[in-house]
């Protein structure tokens, strides 16, 4: 069901048409094309980057010639997660999408919300007539979700105006002012493989049905990590004595998805089948109990499966393997002492596989403070080290440092206010906005971050709110007319 209110339904449209176009994650070519052929059809000038990156330039209303330019910005790209049970095919499929009530979803797959929501805003922004606006950039952006490539890719001139408003937050009444910075690590520790000893018997060990979530926005609500509850099983049937040896290992997707399921193909002596199903039963029961509120679904189960492998990890490379996968932290590291409720640093345990014999992890490490960011990280590459492997960090991305004293910042404020008869939340967020980055770029830059109600990003249970919508179109729109009198020096 749709709401009756036609700019809303002006933005669905073009966010329905958005859900036809494959965007995963570096791979944002055909909905490049199809955002730059939309600029032509409406002659707007358009142009994109060595990385594709895409600015298009919306002629000024009447009246508002001389008013500053506003730059609207969100990104191409969405995190393609699906249930097990969901034979989706992100590269070709069309989002199914699902109206329920107030709330839009998909069929079993994120939605992609976040952020093709910001794309269909700024298009129906721009092409109704009924919309009054200063010059509008609307900036595109690549591969946000896998560490922000390209925000970082934006070169000097790209886009002139030094208004920002970003459409990738997620609570209406909300405006984000600031956002951790973020490096992603990727760990290898060599394993040896021995041929299976007569006797052994190959099983699944599977965890899932966990809720996952956003490693940023949700890290905060100890939901369970599917990777560490496969780890902690593991560790359980060595220390009841189980000579456990594994020739397989996977979990987790995106670097800033929690990870909702995860699998391992181990052997062990066929006759202690019924002690290690027990074992398995009994753990099971302890983990239900521990994530009782937050993973009700969580499940770890002994599978047979089909026979497919012959060699498995030695005894010593099983101990170290499992110690590893215990040792590495999963969650929040450490509170902010300046904002309240604030996670300030945190890991997110994102993915696990054995390849070329060798175990491979990815953590996504976050701190809105630099030299902290900096230490978690320095502490994944120890336990690399450790275990007898070694660790490769990326550059990362800086934090978002708030000013509350931004001019932009007063007039939503007070604009806000004077709409809904209530004050909006400040806030600072513990995730990755671009509006870090981009600040960082571009000097001068008045930067605020807003959003429709969206849920569970980065998994399968990923919702938005239409009323929502609504509401932050309306406040766009009245901000954009107030922005004819924008003022830097009225800070």
């Amino acid at each position: 069901m749709k709401v009756n209110h036609e700019p809303t339904n002006d933005v669905l449209k073009w966010f329905e048409e958005i859900t036809k176009i494959p965007r995963c994650s570096k791979h944002e070519e055909k909905i490049g094309q199809w955002l730059l052929e939309w600029a032509k059809q409406h002659n707007f000038q358009s142009k994109t980057d060595r990385v594709g990156n895409i600015c298009i330039k919306v002629p000024a209303s009447a009246g508002f010639e001389h008013a500053p330019i506003a730059v609207l910005q969100g990104h191409m790209d969405m995190v393609c997660e699906k249930t097990p049970d969901s034979d989706h095919d992100f590269t070709k499929d069309p989002i199914k999408l699902v109206y329920d009530g107030d709330w839009l979803t998909a069929d079993r797959t994120t939605l992609g919300a976040d952020n093709g929501i910001a794309l269909a805003m700024a298009m129906a922004l721009a092409t109704r007539d009924d919309v009054k606006h200063p010059t509008l950039e609307l900036l595109f952006t690549v591969d946000e979700e896998t560490g922000l490539t390209g925000a970082n890719s934006l070169e000097p001139g790209f886009i002139e105006g030094k208004i920002l408003i970003n459409v990738d937050s997620e609570d209406e009444g909300v405006f984000t002012v600031g956002c951790a910075g973020g490096i992603n690590t990727s760990s290898e520790i060599p394993l040896k493989f021995e041929a299976v000893p007569n006797g052994y018997e190959q099983f699944k060990l599977v965890s899932g049905g966990m809720k996952g979530g956003h490693s940023g926005i949700d890290i905060a609500m100890e939901k369970a990590n599917a990777i560490k509850v496969l780890g902690r099983t593991l560790d359980r049937l060595v220390k009841q004595g189980i000579d456990v040896r594994v020739s397989s290992l996977k979990g987790g997707s995106a670097h800033n998805a929690i990870p909702r399921d995860a699998e391992a193909i181990i052997f062990f002596p066929r006759s202690e089948h019924k002690k290690v199903e027990q074992i398995v039963e009994d753990f099971e029961r302890v983990l239900e109990s521990e994530f009782k509120d937050t993973d009700p679904d969580l499940e770890v189960k002994l599978d047979t499966g089909e026979k497919q492998f012959d060699r498995a990890t030695n005894p010593a490379d099983t101990r170290r393997l499992i110690d590893y996968v215990e040792a590495i932290p999963h969650g929040v590291d450490a509170m902010s002492t300046a904002i309240k409720d604030l996670v300030e640093t945190s890991n997110n345990f994102a993915n696990i596989k054995i390849e070329d014999e060798k175990l491979k992890v990815l953590t996504s490490q976050r701190s809105s403070v630099v030299s902290r960011l900096h230490a978690h990280t320095s502490r994944i590459e120890a336990l690399a080290r450790l275990a007898g492997g070694r660790a490769s960090s990326g550059d990362g991305y800086p934090p978002w440092q708030p000013n509350m004293e931004s001019p932009l910042l007063k007039k939503s404020v007070n604009l806000y206010q004077k709409m809904y008869n209530k004050e909006p939340k400040v806030e600072v967020i513990h995730a990755g906005l671009e509006c870090g980055i981009i600040g960082d770029k571009y000097s001068g830059m008045d930067m605020i971050s807003i959003g429709p109600d969206l849920r569970y990003p980065h998994s399968p249970d990923e919702k938005v709110n239409i009323v929502s919508i609504g509401k932050v179109w309306d406040f766009i729109v009245e901000l954009l007319k107030e922005l004819k009198d924008y003022n830097p020096a009225m800070a």
